[in-house]
């Protein structure tokens, strides 16, 4: 049998049977001819048996070769040529007789169990440094397939039900065109329903999977697969094999696989963790550039009308009122009405009217002199006078007391203030803009609230509709605050769990952004994950907006909008009937409910 014959420093020599068609030699352990020479590269060169003839061929193009003392890249090979790789001579014979493979392979076991040792090793050093999961897949597979002797690999990821193959790769570290076609399905299949690795030391011979389709069709010879497990997760599988019959697999590579394939799950976890965090951030940003107006984020059509009204107001100077819930964010629709207008580069002045207290209020709105009462020690401006040429936001407007409501309406009408305690008025140039989480019109019936003011602040209505009317808005407000958030706080902190969602989706918000911003803050500072789970936001199942049946939810409904225009109605049955276009009887099915009918006019 052809062989390659080395003879160490000691004298003692090694013979290299050459048995195949291709014969790999290098320093690396997934090489057919493995040999510790200096200048030995990885990968030098190769013998190649074309039926014929014996060739020996580069295969790093820098490395040193030289025959019977000449540097060759390519040469044909003759009976008792001497080769140097390196510093390493070899001495090819066609007529020598060397060792059996399995001599060979039985001489060999230590080494190569060695050699798989290291060859982990250094692969757990290069998970360490490594953060993008296309390198991770790639370090794996090389790792894997010098370490096993692999011809080639593969390492595929589930995505839900489907496999997808990330990684295709050689012994030489070159990718592999058409991957999908080089695996066997039934193997795959059988990897993924048994979560356990396995070997098929011949394929053709296999009584399990001679009679396969795909191992027919693929003419395999032998074929190793272990599964990727992290945290009980199935994440996919890496797949290596040989087509030739005199390298086939054994049961210690199986075993280095298994190694490879449980320290490689435990990194590529977290790898995939991020990238899939990277997508969901990229995903982010792209809604936010489509749901974005200024700093206000929505796409639900109640939103969209806010934006409307919005860009139909700002250019004017007419009076906006700002309605809605608290912490639905009527200062930040506020700040846009002014960015948008013309008043745009003068002053945006503030003042929570229910945060003052009554007898300092004045003063805050219009300033006062020295002396005018104890404690003014100086002159002092007023909101009106600071908010001159820009805008004054006027929040909480409905907690303003009775007597300055009269002064406030003076000043908004003439467009002039006095300070307390000076007679001289002072000309404002501003325009004025009040937010409330009243309903003014029930105040005005109660006597709480000027009706002559309420249709000065009032010209323009803009209704801001509660977080729990806004669908998905609420997700999207949810990670970027937890973006912004964990960006400030400097924490490990990624994202939120696919339930996290689901229950933020879920619970009412009856604090609105304000409240969703509190809970985030809060779970940014004690979750010791780097994803917040609903149990981190306070998000408990008793806690979460039940779901009605919608034959129940359909009877509420008509039943609010029924007494709804029934009030409207002055109580009236008949006209109520004749509005909603139903039988009279149907009213008088929900008054008796009620107990009875509102206050008001009866038939007519």
């Amino acid at each position: 049998m052809p062989c390659l014959r080395w003879i160490g420093p000691t004298g003692r020599g090694r013979l290299f049977p050459i048995y195949k068609a291709i014969t790999t030699l290098g320093s690396a352990g997934g090489n057919d001819v493995t040999l510790d020479g200096r200048g030995v590269a990885a990968y030098h060169a190769q013998v190649v048996f074309d039926g014929r003839d014996f060739s020996l061929d580069e295969v790093d193009p820098v490395a040193d070769i030289q025959i019977n003392g000449k540097r060759k890249r390519r040469v044909r090979l003759a009976h008792n040529d001497h080769v140097h790789l390196g510093d390493t001579e070899l001495v090819f014979s066609m007529l020598e007789e060397a060792e059996s493979p399995a001599q060979k392979s039985e001489a060999q076991a230590p080494q190569y169990e060695l050699t798989g040792l290291r060859k982990l090793y250094q692969f757990s050093e290069r998970l360490l440094v490594t953060r993008e999961v296309q390198q991770l897949l790639e370090a794996l597979l090389d790792g894997a397939i010098e370490a096993t002797g692999a011809d080639k690999g593969f390492v595929l990821l589930l995505r839900g039900s489907q496999i997808e193959i990330r990684a295709a790769r050689n012994l030489r570290q070159e990718s592999l065109p058409d991957a999908v076609r080089q695996l066997s399905d039934s193997i795959l299949a059988k990897v993924v329903a048994s979560r356990r690795p396995l070997i098929v030391h011949n394929a053709i011979d296999d009584t399990m999977f001679k009679g396969s389709a795909s191992v027919m069709n693929l003419r395999l010879c032998s074929v190793m697969c272990a599964p990727l497990i992290a945290g009980g997760d199935l994440l996919g599988l890496i797949y290596v094999g040989n087509d030739r019959v005199a390298n086939l697999f054994d049961p210690r590579s199986l075993d280095i696989l298994s190694v490879f394939a449980s320290q490689a799950a435990l990194i590529l976890q977290n790898a995939l963790l991020v990238e899939t965090l990277k997508s969901d951030n990229a995903e982010l940003e792209k809604k936010l550039k489509s749901q974005r107006f200024g700093d206000i984020i929505g796409s639900c059509a109640s939103m969209l009308e806010v934006f409307r009204k919005v860009q139909k107001v700002a250019p004017t100077d007419i009076s906006v009122l700002i309605t809605g819930e608290t912490g639905t964010g009527k200062e930040l629709i506020a700040r846009e009405v002014h960015n948008r207008s013309p008043r745009a580069t003068g002053p945006f002045v503030v003042i929570n009217c229910g945060a003052i207290p009554e007898n300092l209020m004045e003063s805050e709105l219009f300033g006062h002199v020295k002396g005018a009462f104890t404690g003014a020690v100086a002159t002092r401006e007023g909101k009106f006078q600071a908010a001159n040429k820009g805008t004054l936001f006027l929040d909480e407007i409905g907690e303003l007391p009775l007597g300055l409501q009269v002064k406030l309406l003076r000043a908004l009408q003439e467009r002039v203030v006095n300070k307390v305690g000076d007679a001289r008025p002072e000309k404002v140039d501003i325009r004025v803009i009040a937010a409330t989480n009243r309903a003014l019109e029930d105040e005005i019936k109660k006597g709480a609230f000027r009706e002559d003011l309420y249709y000065r602040l009032n010209v323009v209505n803009i209704f801001l509709p509660p977080l729990r009317e806004r669908g998905d808005d609420v997700v999207v407000i949810a990670k970027l605050l937890l973006q912004k958030y964990s960006q400030e706080m400097n924490t490990d902190v990624k994202g939120f769990t696919p339930n996290a969602l689901i229950a933020i989706r879920k619970y009412d918000w009856p604090g609105n952004v304000r409240q969703l911003e509190n809970r985030i803050k809060k779970a940014l500072v004690l979750c010791d994950k780097s994803l917040v789970g609903p149990e981190d936001l306070d998000l408990h199942p008793d806690a979460l907006q039940s779901i009605v049946p919608l034959d129940k939810a359909k009877e509420d409904f008509q039943r609010k909008y029924i007494l709804d225009v029934l009030e409207r109605n002055n109580g009236n049955r008949t006209k109520t009937a004749r509005d909603l276009g139903v039988d009279p009887r149907t009213i008088f099915r929900y008054l008796e409910k009620e107990g009875g009918p509102p206050p008001g006019g009866d038939d007519d």
